[in-house]
């Protein structure tokens, strides 16, 4: 399944899932809430025939073709709506990629183990290197990305993964984004090690690398249409300096500050790789 499009206007939406039937092709509307309906394509193979012929419905959604359908299959349907929910993994699929998925299911398993009275022997093996020697198992260089600590810690950063990891995944490929996560989770550990030793874990440093990498596609390339919200940029932030100024909670914040550096240098490198191979040059 693969999400299209949200529409407030469930029967304007219906006349395109009918124009689409009569082409033999299967869209479903499922409910978002707030008056909110989004449209879901059930077979992958008809994506780019799709999203092209969305493009045409909403520049004229009143044109005569799709009347027409709609009464072409009044016959074949229950005139009622149906709404269908998709599945959680169809609506973690649908944006996101294998990689994203792997590491939210592997960061998953591991906080179990941790939970269940491991945490001695997980720990053990997978903090950043500390002692001598360590530094050539090169696993620990990002394994500490994949701790997790409490229910909070993980929901908030397996969600901004997702998010951000996943927008990633999906336009520049998994090869980029294991780069990202490799590189951010390297820095942003060290950054963190020298500061305040090996006691520490999560995926944190690397969604600020991220977030870092997407503000600066969204500045440098917009036209790539790889980007981050202006205001999800602003609550990193805030979130980043706060983390600096409040003494009750254990932040990692040598972590963030370095992988969001790691981040935006990386992004600003690739956003002007993509701005040059546009203009030609």
């Amino acid at each position: 399944m693969i999400r299209l499009i949200t529409l407030n206007n469930p029967r304007m939406a219906q006349a395109f899932i009918d124009y689409m039937a009569s082409r033999q092709i299967e869209i479903k509307m499922m409910p978002e809430g707030s008056g909110q309906f989004s449209l879901w394509l059930m077979a992958d193979e008809h994506q780019l025939e799709v999203e092209s012929e969305i493009k045409q419905f909403l520049d004229n959604p009143n044109d005569r073709k799709y009347q027409a359908a709609s009464w072409e299959v009044a016959e074949t349907r229950n005139p009622q709506f149906r709404y269908h929910s998709p599945s959680m993994m169809a609506m973690l699929k649908s944006k996101s990629g294998p990689l994203t998925l792997s590491v939210m299911a592997i960061c998953a398993v591991i906080f179990a183990l941790l939970q269940l009275g491991m945490m001695d022997v997980i720990f053990s093996q997978f903090h950043f290197p500390a002692q001598p020697g360590q530094q050539w198992q090169l696993w620990r260089w990002v394994s500490h990305a994949l701790l997790h600590f409490s229910v909070l810690h993980i929901i908030f950063n397996l969600l901004w993964w997702w998010e951000f990891g996943g927008n990633i995944e999906k336009r520049l490929g998994s090869f980029k984004l294991l780069q990202i996560f490799v590189v951010s989770a390297a820095l942003s550990g060290a950054a963190q090690f020298w500061v305040e030793g090996a006691n520490f874990g999560g995926l944190s440093g690397v969604v600020y690398a991220l977030v870092g990498y997407l503000w600066m596609f969204s500045i440098r390339a917009p036209e790539s249409g790889l980007g981050i919200a202006k205001p999800l940029v602003v609550f990193m932030l805030v979130w980043l300096v706060l983390g600096f100024v409040q003494p009750f909670l254990a932040i990692a914040n040598s972590a963030h500050l370095a992988g969001l550096a790691a981040g935006v240098v990386m992004g600003l490198t690739d956003a002007s790789r993509y701005a040059n191979k546009k203009s030609g040059l």
